[in-house]
């Protein structure tokens, strides 16, 4: 049942990552921001992090999220302090202007592709049904 669980995951990330580019583009022309720096604004949505923390949820090394937050900065996006609990790390969250970037960006339209149109209304609800569920195994851990 393994095998069955993997492939199923490989054709559903793929199906996502194929049909993306059109909402990427939105969000870009939408915040005028490289999709990289989206992401960095989305993974403070939850609150602050340091810059470990961060670079990690990106999936990026630690340079590259200097570099980010760097220009997060200057664009008044973000707030780099220095962390009350050990003055060595700094804490990154999103000042006012990020999170009204993060909301006008997770505001652009994103419909499912044409590939949805091969299922049926039942076979759709079956599958929101499974999603939900992993959704809450997700939240849940």
């Amino acid at each position: 049942m393994g095998d069955l669980r993997d492939e199923v995951w490989r054709t559903m990330t793929s199906l996502v990552h194929s049909n993306r580019e059109t909402w990427r583009r939105a969000v870009i022309d939408q915040t005028g921001l490289p999709f990289s720096r989206f992401r960095m604004l989305s993974r403070l949505d939850g609150g602050p992090l340091t810059m470990k923390q961060l670079a990690s949820a990106a999936t990026v090394d630690a340079p590259a999220a200097t570099v980010a937050v760097t220009e997060l900065e200057q664009r008044g996006l973000v707030d780099r302090r220095t962390d009350p609990a050990n003055r060595r790390t700094k804490l990154v969250s999103l000042t006012e202007a990020g999170r009204e970037m993060l909301d006008a960006a997770r505001a652009v339209e994103d419909p499912a592709p044409v590939p949805f149109d091969a299922l049926s209304d039942d076979e759709v609800a079956s599958l929101a049904v499974l999603l939900t569920k992993l959704a809450e195994h997700t939240r849940t851990g």
